[in-house]
């Protein structure tokens, strides 16, 4: 049997695959010429991460195809429903990337109160002619311990985020439309643990009292943040979204740092990917990523081994 892992896929993963007889395909196929490499090489499985796209189009072209596999979370990039109408297993690893997404959130957070976004654009211009200037422009920090940290989803890396957060000394309010309380279990070197429990609040409360909010839904179909929700923020707040484009409306968002609102924010993902709107990616209160929140080698080799397990375990 074949396997087509278009957007790429970990050593471990093509290992497990290959020492249970199938044949890995890495080859970089064209969003357009997908159907046709698919059904050119009779392709048993597809296996994308967030550039290809499974639509209805290449689901009816091609018959071969008996599963579809994600490398991460969220599956907007496939049309699950009707692929699994077809007979078509969908499967994902939603829990491989959630502590290097919730790592990659923290790095934005240490960025933005300590303003190393802007300190890195500017230290290579000015830091031999204006180094004291600059040390003076970025002296005001803030710490994140004693802060209060919103998490809007609650999900595995929501409750990833609250763990390190948990740790820095942070209040954590949380809020997720299916989940009522969590259980966040501190893992220690020396083999030791302490669990906290975290009850969800409302959305409203979390956007109102946060001094920070970092978002981890799935794609909406709509802004979840827009300008109503950006004026019932503290003002100074700092906003991270490491889920997804389109959660929060990128005008209303530049207009709110403009507002001195926000104080600061860190994309990994955008409405416009790949092409993010230029007044994102010039803001100098703003850090950027391009949408690398699962792209750690570890997080890579849990995805690509738990995907060849479950597709082992469904072919074989």
């Amino acid at each position: 049997m074949k396997i087509l892992a278009n957007d790429g896929i970990s050593k471990s993963g093509i290992d497990t695959l290959e020492a249970a007889g199938f044949e890995v395909i890495t080859t970089k196929v064209a969003q357009e010429q997908v159907a046709n490499y698919v059904n050119e090489h009779q392709i048993d499985v597809v296996l994308v991460r967030s550039a290809t796209k499974v639509r209805k189009d290449i689901i009816d072209a091609c018959p071969s195809i008996k599963i579809i596999g994600r490398g991460g979370v969220g599956m907007d990039n496939i049309d699950v429903d009707y692929a699994r109408e077809k007979g078509i297993k969908v499967i994902n690893t939603p829990g491989a990337s959630s502590a290097s997404v919730a790592e990659l959130v923290f790095a934005h957070l240490f960025s933005g109160v300590r303003f190393l976004h802007d300190a890195n654009r500017n230290m290579p211009l000015e830091g031999d002619s204006n180094f004291n200037g600059l040390k003076k422009a970025y002296a005001a920090g803030t710490e994140l311990r004693g802060k209060t940290l919103g998490i809007v989803g609650f999900g595995r890396i929501g409750q990833q985020v609250a763990k390190i957060a948990i740790g820095l000394g942070m209040k954590v309010l949380a809020t997720d439309a299916f989940i009522e309380n969590a259980t966040i279990t501190l893992d220690f070197f020396d083999g030791k643990t302490l669990d906290f429990e975290v009850v969800t609040v409302s959305f409203d409360e979390v956007i109102s009292q946060s001094d920070f909010i970092t978002f981890h839904v799935p794609a909406l179909g709509g802004y979840l943040i827009n300008e109503g929700e950006f004026a019932k923020m503290k003002k100074g707040v700092g906003i991270i979204n490491a889920a997804r484009g389109g959660v929060i409306n990128e005008v209303a968002l530049t207009n709110a740092i403009d507002d001195e609102i926000v104080a600061f924010a860190g994309l990994d993902v955008f409405e416009d990917e790949p092409t993010p709107a230029v007044q994102v990616l010039m803001n100098t209160q703003i850090s950027l990523t391009p949408h690398i929140g699962a792209a750690t080698l570890e997080a890579q080799d849990r995805i690509g081994t738990e995907l060849a397990e479950q597709i082992i375990t469904i072919l074989k």
